[in-house]
């Protein structure tokens, strides 16, 4: 028994025996890691494929989506495996899905990231007015590095000089709710938390008469005037803040340098007994500061 033992060891110690051996582990170690691999690239997987051609801006159904067999080395690293990441969701701008087309990442986009979504969100003024679009221009630097995001509330300022060439500054409008980011593509901004894109515009409802003094503002020439938004900031209100204009004076001014343009029966009514429309006066109204 004894020399057994000491045969035993006499092999296992032997230079040559240990250096067969860990070859030989080697190249069983090797064997199962090939065959792993074959295998895990072979093996058949079933992957979502579009059961018809989708157009762009497109909600896509149950009935649009289909399931194929493919090799699992052939699958494409971003192609979206599941269903339920795919149906209910959009294709994105320009994003055709040809029948039989894998899905793919960036291909299929939540609704609020198709442009013009966010008009959905147009809500009522206090009049119970439907209020108007309005692109707002911004850039990285305005929205304070992309701190003001959808939801928030914004306010307006008017910087301007009056006729005696002093320079006027103030809030005009509070309360703004934002309820789009877009770029300059009208998609929005924050698409998610690692695609992050450059603001071109906030997406903002105004009344009827807001939305005149804002479209005023761009295309006065007599004066230069800015509007500057400015964020609240703190905690988002769980409750709808009603948009104020905290500057009457500020507004009217911006409204004293354009013409009053009458109404349909104002219009009818300067009408000469002859039959000849006449044309509108563009008075300027006179403002005055507000106490």
């Amino acid at each position: 028994m004894n020399n057994l033992a000491i045969s035993l060891k006499k092999f296992f110690t032997n230079k040559n025996t240990v250096t067969i051996i860990g070859v030989v582990a080697i190249l069983v170690i090797l064997y199962f890691l090939y065959t792993s691999t074959v295998n895990n690239a072979t093996e058949k997987v079933q992957v979502p494929v579009a059961a018809n051609t989708i157009n762009p801006q497109t909600q896509i159904t149950a009935e649009d989506v289909t399931y194929v067999e493919v090799a699992n080395a052939a699958k494409p690293d971003d192609v979206i495996m599941n269903d339920s990441e795919i149906i209910g969701k959009y294709t994105g701008v320009g994003m055709t899905v040809p029948q039989g087309s894998m899905f793919y990442a960036g291909v299929v986009v939540e609704k609020e990231d198709l442009p013009g979504s966010w008009l959905k969100l147009l809500e009522k003024d206090a009049l119970g007015n439907l209020q108007k679009p309005y692109y707002f221009p911004v850039n990285v630097t305005t929205t304070f590095g992309n701190s003001i995001q959808p939801g928030d509330y914004v306010d307006f300022y008017v910087k301007t000089y009056n006729e005696q060439d002093v320079l006027m500054f103030g809030r005009m409008i509070e309360n703004v709710k934002v309820l789009a980011v877009t770029d300059s593509d009208g998609q929005n901004v924050f698409r998610s938390q690692g695609d992050i894109g450059d603001p071109a515009f906030l997406d903002i409802g105004l009344s009827d008469e807001l939305h005149d003094v804002f479209r005023k503002s761009e295309n006065i020439n007599e004066v230069e005037i800015e509007l500057i938004v400015v964020p609240h900031g703190g905690a988002v209100p769980e409750t709808d803040l009603e948009v104020n204009v905290s500057s009457e004076y500020l507004r009217d001014f911006i409204v004293a340098h354009s013409a009053e343009i009458p109404k349909n029966a104002e219009a009818e009514d300067a009408t000469t007994p002859e039959g000849g429309a006449t044309t509108p006066a563009t008075t300027t109204p006179a403002t005055t500061p507000a106490n």
